[in-house]
């Protein structure tokens, strides 16, 4: 089949729906994973059946053992799989260092960077025992909060994001030979469901407030930067964290 087939975890909400969005309309078949949004995965699927697009939704944990694998062989029923997107992602409540759990702290590390960094494994083994091309794109989407710290909000969800931005670097080097090309989009403060699920509803629009243009972002404008990197317009992009912060740094 001659169809090429996206993957977006975390697909049913925020950036992870916008992003599928603009796969589908960039002419991909896309499977995207949830956990537990039963009713935003029907969203999804119905807005792309409107159009006519190959959508399926996954219920997936990605931190599962044998995730990487559904996830894989779900892709490639679709077509040829040229696209990752790993959007999958958790803060766990917002306080100090010293509030946050054991438990709290091993799930986002899961979470955040292991799930990514077995499903990278995943593809890239299946890409390397197959003929070269060279519109095959890893993108992880990371956070601002690897270079801010995010002091006495949740710093273990940023050294999570920093090791994300640590294996995109590290593995879009170790890859490019085979054509592959490995980046990553830094969000900063964006309207998202995830700042009240840890606890601060209102906190997009309040750290929105302090950036420079004034505002939080929203997930389509991190999707936009996410739909680059997977173009041709970006071929020559490797290795590269893109800020879409509102100027923050």
């Amino acid at each position: 089949m001659t169809r090429t087939v996206a993957i977006v975890t975390g697909g049913s909400r925020g950036i992870g729906r916008a992003v599928v969005d603009r796969l589908i309309r960039r002419g991909h078949a896309v499977v995207f994973t949830y956990t537990s949004d039963e009713s935003g995965a029907d969203e999804v699927l119905a807005d792309a059946a409107s159009s006519g697009a190959e959508v399926l939704p996954l219920r997936c944990d990605v931190t599962d053992a044998d995730a990487p694998q559904r996830i894989v062989a779900a892709a490639e029923e679709l077509g040829n799989l040229t696209v990752l997107v790993n959007n999958a992602g958790i803060t766990g409540p917002i306080g100090p260092l010293r509030t946050v759990t054991d438990a709290t702290v091993a799930r986002v590390i899961d979470v955040n960077l292991t799930a990514t960094i077995r499903l990278c494994r995943a593809v890239v083994t299946r890409w390397e025992a197959q003929e070269r091309r060279d519109d095959r794109s890893i993108v992880n989407v990371t956070s601002i909060a690897a270079r801010t710290g995010a002091p006495g909000e949740y710093v273990w969800y940023a050294a999570s994001k920093a090791g994300v931005e640590a294996l995109t670097v590290g593995l879009a080097k170790e890859v490019a030979a085979n054509g592959v090309r490995v980046n990553a989009v830094s969000p900063g403060t964006t309207l998202t469901t995830i700042h009240a699920r840890a606890g601060r509803p209102d906190r997009a629009a309040e750290v929105g407030a302090r950036t420079p243009l004034g505002r939080a972002g929203s997930p389509d404008e991190i999707a936009a930067a996410v739909e680059w990197l997977t173009t041709s317009d970006a071929g020559y992009v490797t290795g590269a964290i893109v800020d879409v912060t509102g100027g923050i740094r």
